[in-house]
């Protein structure tokens, strides 16, 4: 047994090395050009067992319309991509208007240059340094023999952008293929901190990402280990052909979702196999996860109030989940701030975010819930069907959703609340309910904050007694500092009229959650 896997690793590596030294097909130079660049997980492979994503990814295009070039090669990084030629290849077919998918970072956290005892079959001398700053070292290349000043992975990463941009051309930037690596029932979602690399890169460049790490890995945690280990074969890092073909259509939804660096002629390019691919409808939001899987997470779910569009304060409105974070001691708890703006206890639940969000959650984690100011919609309507029934009671309507046009029984907001608190608590954390904060509106008759909310602030108050579950009532709490304030004070507090606040209103209201969920923390 241990020859033949011996056998098998020297002939995986030959065909890696056979797959990367293969010319790119002509292309058709009256067609515009997608092009993916990348390593073994996006290659075309000479095995069974292993496959690349980028090979089936034309499988969902229609190419008398755009070629569809795969120059990702086996068992490089940024640097050896570049150092080699095959970048300078793809830049010599490149013409304004062409696409480029970039995705490294598999092979990058290899050594930089091995030392002599290394044996010379096992020497690749590939590594980048890590991050994305301008450092660099010296070597003489084992591998060469040539004298080389070896960069950071987002130097090369940013070589690249630059040059597809000086092309006219649309670079894309993509995480990680996930390894078959599961713990506890969960799989990795990242080898070291590439993906957050690539993520900032993308961000810092206004450039679209696809974060194709999160696009499998959500479905794999929905699938099972069993069912998602099918997509591997002969290892854990690089997928079968059922796995590629699956990745294909990850990175493909990702695509179709972009709203930063959207490929405005990407849907004129698919075949009806590729339009049957549903977009990624969340990769704009980037969600985050928890940053150290070691560390008990703080995990909030909710609506715009907690975590308003990407989290990034865009037209001057945040939600306290963001400021949050920044309270909490990142050494001692992850703030996982999953709340999304529009959505109900009902629609957070229907839309899937809530199966989403359970993936992240482990026993000793906190979650804290805040819903209310969408739970007062219409239950059916043709913008966003997401209000739930005005009491803590059990009681059900059956309703046509005119959104999803099917039928849909929905329930009361305390029904919703019960049934987040009794799923937290299956998964061993601890559930917290806070109340949906005032908007500032003003009682005429007292000249104070108005404390109603609709009652949902009274329903969540009546779900918690009645489940034994901890109460930060925000609701009455930041509606006590908004009254401590001139009118005047309370106007810098919010970031529109009177529903979502401003930087500051939500720092104020951070401070009291924390404060609040301190005490909680010590009880325990």
């Amino acid at each position: 047994m241990k020859v033949r896997s011996l056998c098998l690793c020297f002939l995986s590596s030959l065909g890696l090395l056979l797959a990367a030294d293969e010319e790119a097909p002509a292309l058709n130079p009256e067609l515009p050009t997608l092009f993916i660049a990348g390593d073994s997980t996006a290659a075309r492979n000479n095995n069974p067992n292993i496959q690349g994503w980028a090979e089936p990814f034309a499988d969902f295009f229609d190419t008398e319309k755009v070629n569809i070039s795969n120059r990702a090669r086996g068992g490089r990084s940024t640097r050896t991509f570049i150092a080699e030629g095959h970048w300078a290849k793809l830049l010599a077919d490149l013409k304004a208007g062409d696409v480029v998918i970039i995705q490294f970072g598999h092979n990058d956290g290899s050594p930089v240059n091995e030392d002599e005892s290394v044996p010379e079959e096992k020497r690749r001398s590939r590594g980048s340094l890590p991050g994305l700053g301008s450092e660099s070292v010296e070597i003489d290349n084992i591998v060469t023999g040539k004298h080389e000043v070896v960069r950071t992975f987002g130097a090369y990463m940013q070589e690249m952008i630059d040059e597809v941009i000086a092309h006219d051309a649309t670079p894309v930037l993509a995480s990680l293929t996930p390894r078959d690596i599961w713990k506890d029932g969960h799989t990795e979602r990242g080898s070291g901190e590439y993906r957050t690399w690539i993520r900032e890169l993308a961000a810092r460049n206004e450039l679209g990402f696809v974060d194709l790490t999160r696009l499998t890995t959500d479905v794999w945690e929905q699938l099972g280990e069993t069912a998602a280990k099918t997509f591997f074969t002969q290892d854990y890092v690089h997928s079968n052909d059922e796995g590629a073909r699956f990745n294909a259509a990850m990175m493909l939804s990702g695509l179709k979702g972009l709203r930063r660096g959207k490929i405005d002629r990407l849907e004129g390019w698919l075949n009806r196999t590729g339009e049957g691919v549903p977009a990624d409808s969340i990769g704009w939001l980037n969600l985050p996860e928890p940053a150290n899987a070691e560390l008990p997470s703080i995990v909030l779910i909710g609506d715009s109030t907690v975590r308003n569009g990407g989290g990034d304060g865009a037209g001057g409105q945040w939600g306290w989940g963001e400021p949050l974070a920044q309270i909490i001691d990142a050494a001692d708890y992850n703030v996982v701030n999953r709340a999304i703006g529009g959505l109900s206890s009902r629609t957070f639940l229907t839309q899937g975010h809530w199966d989403r969000a359970k993936t992240l959650i482990k026993p000793g984690d906190w979650v804290l819930m805040q819903f209310g100011h969408n739970d007062a919609a219409p239950l059916t309507d043709n913008r966003r069907a997401r209000g739930t029934i005005r009491t803590a009671g059990d009681e059900i309507q059956a309703v046509y959703n005119l959104v999803t046009f099917a039928p849909e029984v929905v329930g009361t907001y305390g029904s919703y609340l019960r049934g987040y608190i009794n799923d937290i608590r299956a998964l061993g954390a601890h559930p917290v309910i806070c109340t949906s904060v005032p908007r500032k509106i003003w009682d005429e008759e007292t000249g104070l904050i108005e404390r109603n909310g609709g009652g949902f602030p009274a329903i969540a108050r009546e779900v918690a007694e009645a489940e034994n579950v901890p109460l930060i009532d925000l609701n009455e709490l930041v509606a006590v500092r908004y009254d401590a304030m001139s009118k005047d004070e309370v106007e810098t507090m919010f970031g529109d009229e009177r529903t979502h606040t401003s930087l500051v209103g939500a720092q104020l209201t951070a401070e009291i959650v924390a404060e609040e969920l301190s005490k909680l923390l010590e009880a325990k």
